[in-house]
């Protein structure tokens, strides 16, 4: 679980609603708090249990950067309201969103994005770049890996399967997520926090969205196939996805591979200094280069 460290949205950040033909994402939107939008915009897309304030600690410094930046809550998630049919919330389905939802926010794909996707949103965010809907102008991958989950994060995701279909979305809040804060000391209005995005979640998204997690096939060499600057990025502590697989992964791309110091398995809370110099090095690298290709694409 993504535990953000604090709420209050820095300047330059803003709740914001994106009305799509899916219906109405929520969203933070960021723009530099001085200076002018000068570079590409990017669009973050959150983990399995997480939200789009999961990025408000690194949004600010993207931003300042010269760039529009957008975090989501998918749909289903926390403030995003879902169906409730399980096919909404395949890594597919969620990837045709996310292309809607950068299609909408570059005016028609008429300005190249930068794409980011922590843990289970790199999952979705891979499905969006390998389905080619859109051409996006970078992607990265945070804290994901090449298929399913492994380890303790699966054993989570197994017991959320099982648990939220008989005993619900409080139960598991109670039974596990809450003592889990309370031993890290998380503080009482954080864990106030957490329990309302949790108990706000669809369960049937929630449900969907473990079992994609833990079951996702290995996509990377279609991955590699496509024209996209990659960088995986994850921290050297990461309890998701092991490093191994995270490493040979990015050689695999022939992508970029930064592992953050410090940080584990939410590195834009964990490290968010370094997590958006990251970020912000990478896209400015790619964003030069490409600018008279993608000018002569569209």
């Amino acid at each position: 679980m993504s535990t953000p460290r604090f709420l209050d949205l820095p300047p330059g950040v803003a709740p914001h609603k994106i009305e799509t033909a899916q219906g109405t994402f929520a969203a933070l939107e960021a723009l530099p708090v001085s200076g002018v939008v000068e570079r590409w915009p990017a669009l973050l897309i959150p983990g399995l249990t997480g939200s789009k304030e999961d990025f408000i600690a690194v949004l600010q410094t993207l931003a300042q950067s010269g760039r529009r930046v957008v975090a989501v809550d998918l749909r289903g998630q926390y403030e995003t309201p879902g169906p409730d049919d399980p096919g909404a919330y395949t890594c597919a389905a969620l990837g045709a969103d996310v292309d809607l939802l950068a299609q909408l926010l570059t005016g028609g794909g008429d300005e190249p994005m930068h794409l980011v996707g922590h843990s289970f949103g790199g999952l979705v965010a891979r499905e969006a770049v390998i389905d080619g809907r859109t051409k996006f102008a970078s992607l990265t991958l945070m804290s994901s890996g090449p298929s399913g989950i492994v380890g303790a994060r699966a054993r989570n995701g197994r017991a959320l399967l099982k648990e939220v279909p008989i005993l619900g979305l409080e139960h598991v809040w109670a039974s596990k997520m809450e003592p889990e804060a309370l031993a890290n000391g998380v503080p009482d209005e954080i864990i106030a926090f957490l329990r309302k995005r949790l108990l706000a979640n669809s369960p049937t998204a929630l449900s969907r969205m473990a079992e994609q997690t833990l079951s996702a096939p290995d996509r990377t060499d279609e991955l590699r196939q496509i024209e996209v600057p990659t960088l995986v990025l994850y921290g050297e502590h990461d309890d998701g996805w092991p490093a191994e697989l995270q490493s040979e992964m990015a050689a695999r791309l022939e992508a970029e591979c930064v592992v953050l110091p410090g940080a584990a398995h939410s590195p834009a809370v964990e490290a968010p200094e370094t997590t958006a110099a990251a970020l912000i090095r990478f896209w400015n690298a790619t964003e030069s280069p490409h600018l008279d290709t993608w000018s002569n694409a569209v």
